[in-house]
């Protein structure tokens, strides 16, 4: 398919820039994969979607304040973005300057050495150091901004900093938030497991790559970026007797759905911990995940590519239009979507 298939249009107005009073206060998109039908909904009647034995699937990951601002030794103006931690010292980073910084050079912030360039890797990312005795993390908790997506317009404050996070959020390492989640609340987790809904864990680290531009006119060119994920043996036996017992696999997020489908893709699911690049588009089976909620997604993007896969092109091109003339509200602080498989793709 080409990149155009996945374009729609937006209006500027209709993307969120700030969340719900309350998180589960957005409103919830239906959309039948097997029909192509849809039905708007509240957020709140989730509940009534799932059903005694289903399984709610969680990205732990918690989102770091990764963005950075100072200045090179030479004096000019940096932006630092973390695009993966690499150990208590070390992260692969995003650096916006005038001119690239050499390796060697050393970036300042409150006049205080910071971060030292080791160098570039072929992604066009840079290696950084730390260039004093901080670690990494006292570093950034003490200068960095929690990392807004590019289409939020305002700068990081106190709200941000609570409600771009999960409340379960565990396992720092995200440098952008599993929007899924945003919309749940302990109320909504008490109300579902209370409903006999069980409830487990991937860890999936979102990389600033997620909001990288899809260049190739033919999507089957795109590289895509490597994210760290884990899942562990206690998820997959959950996953397990849900699956023997009839229960659905719902995947919160398309983090969550890349974590289940990378570990699988070579069979059966089992515990697992390192990088994934996989690329989900048309086409592609889907081994684990029986449903899916997720946030909408930016025309042309990898992650919309995703869910066309799961749920169908058509149906889900169809339904974005549809949101955008009910007027829902786009993106990470925008509202949810409620998915079932399109025939054919969920393959054992």
């Amino acid at each position: 398919m080409n990149l155009d298939d996945f374009f729609y249009e937006l209006p500027p107005a209709q993307i969120a820039q700030h969340p719900s009073a309350e998180r589960t206060a957005s409103r919830l998109l239906t959309l039948d994969g097997a029909s192509g039908q849809w039905r708007d909904r509240q957020f709140l009647d989730l509940p009534e979607l799932l059903a005694p034995g289903d399984c709610l699937v969680f990205n732990d990951t918690r989102v770091i304040p990764a963005r950075l601002f100072g200045r090179k030794d030479s004096g000019g103006q940096v932006e630092v973005m973390v695009e993966r931690l690499l150990d208590a010292r070390r992260a692969k980073v995003q650096i916006r300057a005038s001119k690239p910084p050499r390796a060697g050079s050393q970036i300042l912030f409150d006049e205080q050495p910071g971060l030292e360039v080791l160098g570039r890797d072929a992604d066009g990312f840079y290696d950084v150091g730390c260039a004093g005795p901080e670690p990494l993390s006292d570093l950034l908790q003490r200068v960095g901004h929690m990392p807004l997506p590019p289409y939020i317009t305002h700068g990081d404050g106190a709200q941000d900093a609570e409600r771009y996070q999960t409340v379960y959020a565990r396992s720092p390492g995200a440098v952008a938030a599993p929007t899924a989640g945003l919309h749940f609340d302990t109320a909504m987790l008490e109300r579902l497991r209370a409903r006999g809904i069980a409830q487990t864990f991937v860890t999936l680290h979102v990389g600033a790559g997620t909001f990288q531009p899809v260049r190739s006119a033919r999507i089957e060119d795109h590289r895509m970026h490597a994210e760290y994920l884990a899942v562990s043996a206690d998820t997959c036996a959950t996953i397990a007797r849900t699956q023997a017992a009839g229960g659905r696999v719902v995947a919160v997020g398309t983090t969550s759905v890349r974590a289940l489908e990378s570990v699988a893709a070579g069979g059966a699911l089992a515990p697992y911990g390192g990088d994934t690049r996989l690329f989900i588009t048309p086409g592609a089976p889907f081994r684990v995940v029986d449903a899916l909620i997720t946030n909408f997604h930016m025309p042309c993007s990898t992650l919309l590519m995703l869910v066309s896969a799961f749920a169908g092109h058509t149906a889900v091109m169809n339904a974005y239009r549809h949101a955008v003339a009910a007027g829902y509200r786009f993106f990470s602080y925008g509202d949810a979507m409620w998915l079932t498989p399109a025939p054919g793709v969920r393959r054992v």
